[in-house]
C-alpha cells in the first residue's frame, strides 16, 4: 500500500526530478506536472518499475492561469499527501528591457500558481488534518535582485507566503515548509541567461543534494530550510546588511 500521494510540479528536470524521486522512493504514488510530457512520461515509468508505485505525468504549463484549476479538476478523488510547488524560472537583464510577457509569464508560474495550487489543496488536507506542502523558492528571496528584479521578487514572495501559511495551519496536522537553495546545478541556469555569471562560478549545489535537503525538512514540518552551510551564514549576514549594499553585492553577482 502506497504511503499516500504526492503531486510535483516542475517535476521534469533538476530539484523537481530529484523530489519525484525522493518521494517515490519513500513509497509515495506520483503525480508530475509540467510541460515537457515525454520528459514526465519517461520518468514515471522508471519510478513506477524501481519503486512499485504508481506514477502519473499530467501536461501543465503554469504559465496558464487556468491550469492549476484544471489540475485540481483531474485530480478529483485522488487525496494529496504531499504537494510539491517547485515549477519556476528566471529572467536576466535590466527590468526596463526585458520583455513584460515573459516577465507576466513568471509571474504566472513562480508566484501565483503555487498560491493557487496551494489555496486549492490545503482545504482538502485541513479537512484530514494531515498533509505536507513544499515551497521551492530561494535564498534569492532575503535579498534585493538587481538585473535578475522579477525573480527574486517573486522568490521574496514564496518566501513570506509560505511562513504565513505554515503559521496559520499550526497544530492542523498539515505543514508548510519553504525551500531555500543557493545557485543550483540544473538547467536553469542556462534558461535564465545567468551561466556566465559569478553566481555559477564556485561552490554549486547539485539538484540531488538540494533536494534531499527540502524533502527531509518537508516530511519533518519545519517551515523553512536554506540548503547548505554556506548560504546559510550568507543569509544569517544579509539579515544584518542594509538593503542598498545587498543590492550593490547581488548586482555584481548577477552581472559577473
Amino acid at each position: 500500500m502506497a504511503a499516500g500521494t504526492a503531486l510535483i510540479t516542475g517535476a521534469s528536470s533538476g530539484i523537481g526530478r530529484e523530489l519525484a524521486k525522493l518521494c517515490a522512493a519513500s513509497g509515495f504514488d506520483v503525480i508530475l506536472a509540467a510541460r515537457r510530457t515525454e520528459r514526465l512520461e519517461k520518468l514515471a515509468a522508471e519510478l513506477s518499475t524501481a519503486h512499485r508505485v504508481a506514477a502519473r505525468a499530467l501536461e501543465a504549463d503554469l504559465s496558464d492561469p487556468e491550469v492549476p484549476g484544471r489540475l485540481f479538476d483531474q485530480l478529483a478523488g485522488t487525496p494529496i499527501d504531499l504537494l510539491v510547488n517547485n515549477a519556476g524560472f528566471g529572467l536576466r537583464g535590466p527590468f526596463a528591457e526585458t520583455d513584460w510577457e515573459a516577465e507576466r509569464r513568471m509571474i504566472e508560474v513562480n508566484m501565483t500558481a503555487p498560491a493557487h495550487l496551494t489555496k486549492l489543496f490545503l482545504p482538502p488536507m485541513l479537512r484530514r488534518s494531515s498533509g505536507r506542502i513544499l515551497n521551492v523558492a530561494s535564498i534569492a528571496g532575503f535579498v534585493p535582485g538587481p538585473f535578475l528584479a522579477m525573480y527574486y521578487a517573486s522568490k521574496a514572495f514564496l518566501v513570506s507566503f509560505s511562513h504565513a501559511v505554515a503559521n496559520e495551519v499550526k497544530g492542523s496536522g498539515v505543514t508548510v515548509t519553504v525551500l531555500c537553495p543557493g545557485p543550483t546545478r540544473t538547467e536553469f541556469e542556462e534558461a535564465a541567461g545567468v551561466e556566465g555569471s559569478k553566481l555559477f562560478q564556485g561552490d554549486v549545489m547539485s539538484a540531488e543534494a538540494v533536494a534531499r535537503i527540502g524533502y527531509d525538512a518537508m516530511m519533518a514540518g519545519k517551515a523553512e530550510v536554506i540548503a547548505g552551510t554556506r548560504n546559510r551564514w550568507m543569509m544569517l549576514g544579509a539579515r544584518l546588511a542594509p538593503r542598498s549594499m545587498l543590492a550593490e553585492i547581488t548586482r555584481g553577482k548577477n552581472l559577473g
